[in-house]
């Protein structure tokens, strides 16, 4: 790299470290006054997934199941199922039924560690 590359990276650095700080400041502390401000992030798609538990096994275990086999999971019956958007954990709760489909109720949100 050459002495004029060098310096005009260094520059550019300088200044967007020294303008950064206070526009990440200003848009952190800035809050929606009011709900048409969030219309742009109603209409982005997410996952949702309901775990009832989870198992592991060998793959030559794996291959050996079949039609009826039942696969133990790690969580007792009644105890709660986890509630993933996105494949982040966000709250707990029960399966419910729906008309003739399953469902979850949510029973506990879990707060974020993000600050």
């Amino acid at each position: 790299m050459g002495d004029e590359e060098n310096l005009q990276l260094q520059e550019f650095d300088e200044q967007s470290a020294a303008g950064s700080g206070a526009d990440a400041a200003a848009e952190a502390s800035r809050v929606p006054t009011n709900a048409k401000e969030l219309d742009a992030v109603y209409d982005v798609p997410v996952q949702v997934s309901a775990v009832l538990g989870r198992a592991t096994m060998q793959v030559s275990q794996l291959l050996k199941l079949g039609r009826g086999a039942v696969v133990e999971l790690d969580r007792k019956v009644g105890e709660a199922v986890d509630i993933y958007v996105n494949n982040r954990l966000v709250a707990r709760g029960e399966v419910v039924v729906v008309e003739d489909r399953l469902g979850v109720t949510m029973t506990e949100i879990i707060k974020s560690d993000r600050g």
